[in-house]
């Protein structure tokens, strides 16, 4: 199950490619350093190629979409191979088409009213987006007092820096980051630096 395997790795590296080989060396970089969740941004035109070539040919890689704005885009991913769908926002009908194919759906919260609409809706696990903007750590730890069966996967803002802040609350269950993937390193071909990140990363989540 997805929530149980982020126990193990609390760290969901952004992919952003528009090239697949491209996209397929990263992910293997990211399994090299210990990270075997992905989500590929829906933010280039070759993004679903890319989402396709993964879910094809790293199959031992679990892999979702985000950046998801609309049902037919959550429909076409899944079509695509993803595993899970993220939104920056909460959508009513892409969380109810995930619910139906009992498919794990992480919508964008950030306010209180946000987060009650997502419980109603049924969610337990919610992405907070963007953090860093949105109060952060001190916000999380608000939220979670108040909504206490809920889950918070922040995103945005989120490094190898404060990594460890968010990861300190229980409610989070795991963090979303783009700092795993660093577009200069990934043009520069330097792979081996994501590889460092993710590890990096992963020891500072097993520390929690």
């Amino acid at each position: 199950m997805l929530l149980d395997k982020l126990k193990h790795a609390p760290v969901v590296p952004l992919v952003q490619a528009d090239d697949p080989d491209v996209a397929l060396k990263t992910v293997a970089a990211l399994k090299a350093g210990g990270l075997e969740i992905i989500e590929v941004v829906l933010r280039t035109d070759a993004a679903m190629v890319c989402l396709e070539a993964i879910a094809e040919r790293a199959p031992d890689i679990i892999v979702g979409a985000g950046t998801v704005l609309s049902l037919e885009q959550a429909e076409e991913s899944v079509r695509r191979g993803a595993q899970f769908i993220v939104s920056p926002g909460l959508n009513d009908e892409v969380v109810k088409y995930c619910q139906s194919r009992d498919m794990a759906v992480f919508p964008g919260v950030v306010t209180a009213s946000e987060v009650q609409r997502a419980w109603n809706l049924g969610l337990r696990t919610v992405k907070f987006f963007p953090a860093g903007l949105s109060g952060g750590a001190a916000m999380l730890k608000a939220l979670s007092s108040v909504f206490r069966d809920m889950q918070f996967m922040p995103t945005g803002g989120v490094s190898a820096a404060n990594l460890n802040d968010y990861l300190a609350i229980p409610s989070v269950i795991a963090c979303g980051g783009s700092w795993l993937t660093p577009q200069q390193e990934i043009d520069a071909g330097n792979f081996d630096a994501v590889t460092a990140l993710a590890r990096e990363a992963l020891v500072t989540a097993q520390q929690n």
